[in-house]
């Protein structure tokens, strides 16, 4: 007699109705790919994992008893009933009143509108609760500390934190901002709007520099800009990453990760890291390497 040898990863369990039994069949790797990719956005919509298997398969199955849930998905009958009436309590489930008691899923596009909506509300409840925040923070008492400007450095993960970070620094730029954005990380920083930002700076009359591979991929990103103060590199490092220097004060830089094969997009959005810094010493090593390209590289001329 055969014996499952797949890993259960890669194994569905299914009912059938007909049959009045569960089968288990090979998971499609098309599909399954799609299915992580929506379990991941519902993940950062605010369900727990749990709470997604269970939705995801009810969703995809039609209405059934908790107990045919419970046993499909492998999860404790009780817990399976407390995460049906948590969704059913945000809008994603509800009861079907039968004997026994079934559950019906809310169609999908119309869970995700009400998850998003659901989030939306709590970040303005958090704005507009900002206020009285920041000023219970400063009633409360003193401690006597003495206040050291100390360096520090800060590891960031992840794109969305990687470019908040960008803004904030750019944000108090006072005066000079030097850039160098290798050609594996321009599409990325041109996309987020970081280099339209630039762009405004400039006209700021703030002084702006942005050094760049030679490569028609880098090329046609800068060109699309308005920013005089742009160089290509003809002779660089492949694998020099990317920096961005404020003031002499505060360094961002890119942090490589082993060089980690991922066909998932949004795993390598993940994956990304930075480093910020007001290190002294990082950052004149940093200022010195960026002011040698600049005074040995050419200015970068407009394509024909």
């Amino acid at each position: 007699m055969e014996t499952l040898a797949k890993e259960t990863e890669t194994v569905v369990r299914l009912y059938d109705e007909k049959a009045k039994l569960y089968k288990f069949v090979m998971k499609d790797k098309g599909p399954l790919k799609s299915l992580e990719t929506i379990e991941n956005t519902l993940q950062k919509l605010g369900l727990s994992k749990n709470e997604i298997k269970v939705y995801v398969y009810l969703a995809r199955t039609g209405m059934r008893k908790a107990s045919e849930i419970s046993e499909a998905i492998s999860l404790h009958r009780t817990e399976t009933y407390r995460i049906l009436r948590d969704l059913e309590k945000i809008g994603l489930v509800s009861s079907v009143f039968e004997k026994p008691l079934k559950f019906i899923a809310t169609p999908f596009e119309k869970a995700i509108d009400l998850l998003i909506k659901t989030k939306k509300l709590r970040l303005q409840l958090l704005e507009r609760k900002k206020e009285d925040l920041v000023d219970l923070w400063i009633s409360l008492p003193k401690p006597e500390v003495e206040f050291v400007n100390r360096e520090v450095f800060q590891i960031l993960e992840g794109e969305e934190q990687i470019n908040l970070k960008a803004d904030e620094i750019l944000a108090k730029t006072k005066g000079e901002i030097w850039v160098f954005l290798s050609d594996s990380d321009i599409s990325r920083f041109y996309h987020s709007g970081f280099l339209d930002k630039l762009e405004r700076f400039a006209k700021k009359d703030l002084s702006v520099q942005l050094l760049t591979n030679n490569s028609a991929k880098s090329r046609f990103f800068v060109e699309k800009l308005k920013l005089n103060g742009a160089k290509c590199l003809s002779t660089c490092p492949s694998d020099l990453p990317s920096f961005i220097i404020v003031d002499q004060e505060q360094l961002l830089f890119s942090i490589k990760r082993n060089n980690e094969q991922n066909d998932d997009v949004e795993e390598k959005r993940k994956k990304l890291a930075a480093l910020w810094t007001n290190y002294e010493a990082f950052i004149k090593a940093l200022s010195a390497l960026f002011t040698g390209l600049w005074s040995t590289e050419m200015r970068l001329k407009p394509l024909k």
